[in-house]
């Protein structure tokens, strides 16, 4: 069983900070630029929020999301649009996501996770593979989520599991119940493989 470290109780600000410290940590271990992947949905934007406000060095930080719909960056759905309109006045390089790109290693890859199991954009149809060949691959979830019907780009497994940590931000008791069957092997649902296969310190805020 993957073992996590659960964080009970925690609000937006509680969780940017969090990440600050884990972002100036990585600074602090290295003289070039520190990565990270941030997830799209309702959750996480809140929490970004928050941590703008936070006093890092963001010109040496990249901001990757974990996934995103193909629509153009000013539409309403595009998770790298608004992680831009978020992070423009920090200095932070936002980073669009392109099939067949190759993503560097992150200090810390966020996600969440959906009622039906799936992380970033790897839904339970797309079958995501821990030896996939594609770091950044199309996807197209099937049924397609009626508040975003579109096809997706999404980091692959391998390219979430490249990363000096996993965190989580998970709440409803619901997926709290999912998540935790997870990370117990009971499913083979994509956040399942992930956790199963996670090597690295995972932490999970719910």
């Amino acid at each position: 069983m993957t073992k996590i470290e659960y964080i009970d109780g925690a609000d937006d600000a509680a969780i940017a900070a969090w990440v600050a410290e884990r972002l100036k940590a990585a600074l602090r271990r290295s003289s070039g630029p520190v990565a990270i992947s941030v997830p799209g949905g309702a959750t996480p934007f809140p929490i970004c929020a928050e941590l703008v406000r936070h006093p890092i060095d963001w010109s040496r930080i990249t901001i990757w999301p974990g996934d995103d719909r193909i629509v153009p960056e000013d539409h309403p759905a595009s998770n790298v649009g608004r992680i831009r309109a978020l992070f423009t006045l920090t200095g932070a390089r936002v980073v669009a996501l392109e099939e067949g790109g190759i993503p560097p290693r992150f200090a810390l890859t966020w996600l969440g996770m959906g009622t039906d199991g799936h992380i970033a954009s790897l839904f339970p149809n797309t079958n995501p593979r821990l030896d996939d060949p594609c770091q950044i691959r199309r996807v197209t979830p099937d049924p397609l989520p009626l508040e975003a019907p579109f096809a997706r780009l999404t980091l692959t497994l391998p390219a979430l599991l490249n990363s000096e940590a996993l965190m989580f931000v998970i709440r409803g008791e619901g997926k709290h119940r999912l998540f935790e069957a997870a990370a117990r092997a009971e499913n083979d649902l994509p956040v399942a493989r992930l956790l199963c296969a996670a090597s690295q310190p995972v932490i999970c805020f719910r």
